[in-house]
């Protein structure tokens, strides 16, 4: 009998789609405009993860245009013989590796949860109901994820669908029993109320609840319209529930003796300011809509000392050291913990800070966020540099700061650089001396002097922008523009607060990539390769090709294995390489060129309890690597299956498992009684005759056949014909002899694309200079395409070159590290070593304002990042000047370290202090010649 194709395998009619790919496309297309029309609060959008969806892109032709960008080589070495087929259809939905249940999506769809810390793009895509809707009308699977859409910000209200809501851990105070609380941050506390009094059995007239944050009592909740992110409330933090009818006591309010607790009074300051306003959060999926209302703008919003773990009791002691207090994780703060650290331990900064500057606080300025986010930042340093070695909880600070800058809210892992340039701008704009900001008409360098232009713009600029970060983190470059038609040259002096500096010779990736022989002809070696990190998939099967030794009559099919599946296959050979993460397993199958328009084959494996005689049961483990091969007959039968899957199996064969020994390579086998090596034909009719025997009598292959997800399987015997140039896939169920026969481990235990270590790595194997990245920054290049200049003497747009210069730096000086590059799916780590000095920067060579002033500086802070995106780590390395000690700042832990450990590939933010001429040591050797 012939079956046509594996339709029979699909659930839920996936197979029997209405509509062709191409219409998928539009209709989807057409939806999600629609949805984007007509934003607003409330809307449910639904996540999806990017394992399938990107598939789903595939195989309707979504990303065709971007693999068709670039130049494709006309070298037959560069292209994969299977990227001339059509994508595969990406079958049921499968959520599974995105929530923490994992394959397990029959429980309650209220119960389901997302796995922390995913990205979007990276880990899943969001996408509007009606799309939901069609795809899941389409593909059925699941399960359903849906999120709604809220509102946030106070001066530019951004739409943000709330992937994470809040996650609230109740403990009921009668029992000591807990419970756990999902709502949205935008909730209300009469929502939470109503929540928890149904939940627990309890008359809310009955009930107190607590903010019980770090398991300490810190405000009672009342049932208001308050939300709870107006409300402090964090990320998987405790509640308490009190029972208030006078016959419950909880001994949570009671001391050792049974006595009642007195509680710390929870009344707000009374002074005029308050050196961090009220609590409120927020997140981003910008809609553009900008709200000119400023909401709750006083001043004096009721900051309590002990929201952020500390009172007036929690002073410094006597010889207890200062400013080095930790901040706890609020859940994945860890970058806003050490941006914020590099900060509290500027010394102008704190100088200022701990002094009286309410009267610079500008509560009038409209770029500003009316004095509210110097507040909370001169409060959050006082209490860091009062508290000892007490770590602070700053709930208020980032409840502000969400409030003010909605990207930073949420659960999410952001960018410690990012929030600095936030942090100094918006520090900027409350502190800004000038009230009235006077209108200016910028001049044209017209062939003047330069210092006499430079002057007039840094003069022009004060009279606008004038506060404690100009005096100490701005300084100025000179920027060139030359047109390259008519040679017209614009001359500009800017500000700048941190220096940007590109990593030059960091564009490659190591990549460890699995490679199997489909003709069962070897076993499988990994092979690591160096590729450019924005390069493509044939890039990568060039370099397997070298590494490999792959012969001209064959080809390399990459796939991506999840889950002991073919998750997809590399099939465009300019896929980029970006799409592939680290922390995936990638293979590649050596396959004879002649043979891949044939019936291809993928076997797959799982263990057969030996109580199960049911070989149709589905449910039994999946392990180790698929395999892949041809089937070379023009129709394939069950008997082909048969002899194929126990060819590719022949290098995995134990030496004691019969008369003839593997020793390494597939081809070569002994004989136990001969002393010489079979040819490679002998070892193919030797392997082959035993197979013959082996089928009818020791070995009998318990064979189905399977779809891609190995979800539905159906018998099928010798005779069986099968349509040729289709793809089969059969399980193959593994009991003690089959294991006993073959070594299985190399089916297992593949390694990932790249494993990272967490700790970072000092090797200077790559490594570069500080100086190398500043001559990168400054050196001449044409403008983008995309940021064309307006020559005003050709009326036209044109690609200017560019020059950049310093001119002026100031008293504090940060280098950003740009070790992220952005690609199609997601972000790339650059993890090069770059060697920095700690003592006498000297950047004199790069001034050209020749004003006499040194410019040699000091290392005194470090933004580190280790890990990769999302799943990364910041921590922070400060100096105490006083002390002259350097010290590791890791969220709440605070410990010291040794100034020559402080350097390593982590680093990320730099930040430097000009060193007074005064107590600059005759001597002190240059920054060019420093090996510090």
């Amino acid at each position: 009998m012939t079956i046509q194709d594996s339709g029979f395998m699909m659930e839920d009619g996936v197979s029997c789609l209405p509509c062709t790919p191409e219409e998928q496309k539009k209709i989807v297309i057409d939806l999600r405009n629609e949805s984007e029309r007509n934003l607003k609060e409330g809307n449910l959008y639904f996540v999806i993860s990017s394992r399938w969806f990107r598939k789903w892109e595939r195989y309707v032709g979504i990303d065709a245009d971007a693999n068709l960008i670039g130049n494709q080589s006309s070298d037959s070495r560069h292209t994969n013989v299977a990227s001339s087929m059509v994508a595969e259809m990406p079958g049921a939905i499968d959520n599974s590796d995105i929530v923490q249940n994992g394959s397990d999506c029959n429980c309650k769809e209220n119960a389901i949860q997302l796995r922390r810390n995913l990205m979007e793009g990276r880990d899943y895509a969001l996408v509007p109901q009606r799309v939901w809707e069609k795809l899941h009308e389409w593909y059925k699977g699941g399960p359903a994820l849906p999120r709604k859409m809220i509102l946030q910000g106070v001066y530019h209200r951004t739409f943000d669908v709330e992937v994470y809501p809040l996650c609230l851990k109740l403990i009921d105070s009668r029992d000591e029993s807990q419970s756990v609380i999902w709502l949205s941050r935008k909730a209300s506390l009469s929502e939470l109320f109503q929540r928890v009094c149904a939940l627990r059995g309890i008359e809310q007239n009955k009930a107190r609840i607590w903010d019980y944050f770090n398991k300490r009592k810190h405000t009672q909740l009342s049932a208001s319209n308050r939300s709870l992110e107006e409300s402090n409330l964090q990320m998987d933090q405790d509640i308490l529930l009190e029972e208030v009818d006078g016959h419950h006591s909880s001994r949570f309010g009671l001391d050792s003796t049974g006595n009642e607790l007195a509680l710390v009074s929870m009344e707000p300051s009374r002074s005029s300011f308050t050196i961090a306003g009220g609590p409120t959060l927020s997140n981003g999926h910008s809609s553009g809509f900008k709200s000119n209302q400023y909401p709750g703008s006083s001043l004096s919003s009721g900051l309590k000392d002990t929201d952020d773990g500390f009172d007036a009791y929690n002073t410094v002691r006597k010889g207890e050291k200062r400013g080095l207090a930790g901040l706890q994780n609020l859940g994945n703060t860890c970058f806003m913990n050490s941006a914020l650290q590099c900060l509290v331990h500027t010394p102008p900064l704190v100088e200022y800070f701990l002094k009286d500057y309410s009267d610079e606080i500008n509560t009038e300025n409209p770029l500003g966020m009316h004095g509210e986010l110097a507040l909370a930042f001169g409060e959050l340093l006082r209490k860091l540099w009062s508290s000892g070695q007490t770590a602070i909880a700053p709930r208020v600070f980032k409840g502000k700061l969400a409030r003010f800058a909605p990207q930073f809210s949420g659960y999410n892992q952001h960018d410690s650089q990012e929030l600095l340039a936030f942090l100094l701008d918006g520090l900027h704009e409350d502190l800004n001396r000038v009230k009235e900001k006077p209108y200016i008409e910028l001049k044209d360098a017209d062939g003047r002097p330069d210092e006499v232009v430079a002057a007039e713009s840094w003069k022009n600029h004060k009279a606008r922008n004038d506060s404690v970060i100009v005096d100490v983190c701005q300084g100025q470059y000179k920027s060139t523009l030359v047109c390259p038609v008519c040679n017209k040259i614009s001359i500009t002096f800017d500000p700048f607060m941190y220096l940007s500096l590109p990593l030059p010779s960091t564009i490659t990736r190591t990549m460890t990539v699995t490679v199997f022989y489909g003709d069962g002809s070897g076993l499988p070696m990994p092979y690591t390769v160096s590729v450019l990190k924005n390069g493509f998939c044939k890039d990568l099967l060039l370099a397997l090709r070298t590494a490999c030794c792959l012969k001209t009559d064959e080809n390399l099919l990459l796939a991506e294995v999840y889950e002991n599946k073919i998750y997809r296959y590399l099939e465009m050979p300019l896929e980029p390489l970006a799409s592939i993460k680290d922390d995936e397993h990638i293979v590649a199958f050596r396959i004879q060129k002649k043979g891949m328009e044939k019936t291809k084959l993928v076997i797959f494996h799982r263990w057969q309890e030996k109580s199960t005689t049911d070989y149709l049961k589905s449910g039994k483990e999946l392990f180790g690597t698929p395999l892949i091969t041809y089937l070379g007959e023009d129709q394939p039968s069950g008997a082909d299956i048969g002899t194929a899957v126990s060819k590719v199996l022949s290098p995995f064969k134990r030496m004691h498992s019969s008369a003839k020994a593997h020793i390494g390579k597939g081809s070569d086998f002994l004989s136990d009684g001969l002393d010489e090596l079979c040819s490679s034909s002998d070892a193919q009719s030797i392997e082959n005759a035993e197979f013959e025997g082996a089928l009818s009598t020791d070995l009998s292959l318990r064979l189905l056949l399977t779809d891609d997800r190995v979800m539905n399987f159906k018998a099928f015997k010798k005779d069986t014909l099968f349509e040729p140039g289709k793809i089969l896939s059969v399980v193959m169920d593994w009991t003690d002899k089959e294991q006993g026969l073959y070594d299985a481990s190399y089916l297992k235990d593949i390694p990932e694309v790249h494993k990272a270590g967490f700790a970072a790595k000092k090797t200077r194997k790559e490594a570069i200079s500080l100086s190398s990245c500043l001559d990168a920054f400054l050196v001449e290049e044409p403008l983008g395409p995309d940021d064309m200049w307006y020559c005003p003497r050709c009326k036209e747009h044109r690609q200017a070159v560019k020059k950049l210069d310093l001119w002026m730096l100031p008293e504090i000086i940060v280098f950003h590290l740009k070790r992220f590059t952005y690609g199609r799916y997601l972000k790339n780590k650059i993890d090069t070593f770059v060697n920095f000095p700690i003592h006498n920067l000297d950047l004199s060579k790069y001034v050209k304002n020749k004003d006499g002033q040194s410019y040699v500086y000091e290392l005194y802070a470090i933004s580190n990042h280790y890990g990769g995106l999302g799943g990364g780590h910041y921590t922070a390395y400060a100096k105490l000047i006083d002390e002259n000690r350097w010290y590791h700042f890791d969220d709440g832990h605070v410990s010291p370290v040794n100034e020559s450990d402080i350097k390593t590939s982590a680093a990320y933010l730099l930040f430097y202090k000009r060193v007074n001429e005064s107590k600059m040591e005759i001597g002190e050797s240059s920054y060019s010649h420093s090996t510090s």
